[in-house]
């Protein structure tokens, strides 16, 4: 089973073992969590992540198709714990975003 917590670590360069950052990793997930519940994703009841035992089968069950919510949360995390110095690339991770949203709510929805 593969964690929501460690995997978001691991795109952002954290090591598993560093438990330094979790409970702050914890919050930025859990929002994100409730922007894609907003957006028709994961369960209706809505969903939030405790430590690392919480897994993205958890939150998305087994749909092969919402892949891109792991891309979405890390992308999300990464503006609110660690956001680059770059506008450019600011804009570049937002433009990722918008786009993930858009289409992840279609595929939510039943696809296009």
């Amino acid at each position: 089973m593969e964690s929501i917590l460690t995997t978001t670590k691991k795109l952002l360069g954290i090591e598993e073992e560093d438990t330094s950052f979790d409970k702050d990793l914890i919050i930025f997930i859990n929002s994100v969590l409730f922007n894609l519940n907003q957006l028709a994703i994961g369960p209706a009841e809505g969903f939030a992540i405790a430590d690392k035992a919480d897994t993205w089968a958890d939150f998305i069950g087994t749909r092969k198709d919402l892949e891109a919510v792991k891309s979405y949360t890390y992308l999300k995390a990464r503006l609110t714990f660690d956001p680059p110095q770059s506008g450019f690339l600011v804009d570049a991770i937002n433009k990722q975003i918008t786009e993930l949203e858009w289409r992840l709510n279609v595929q939510a929805e039943g696809g296009i």
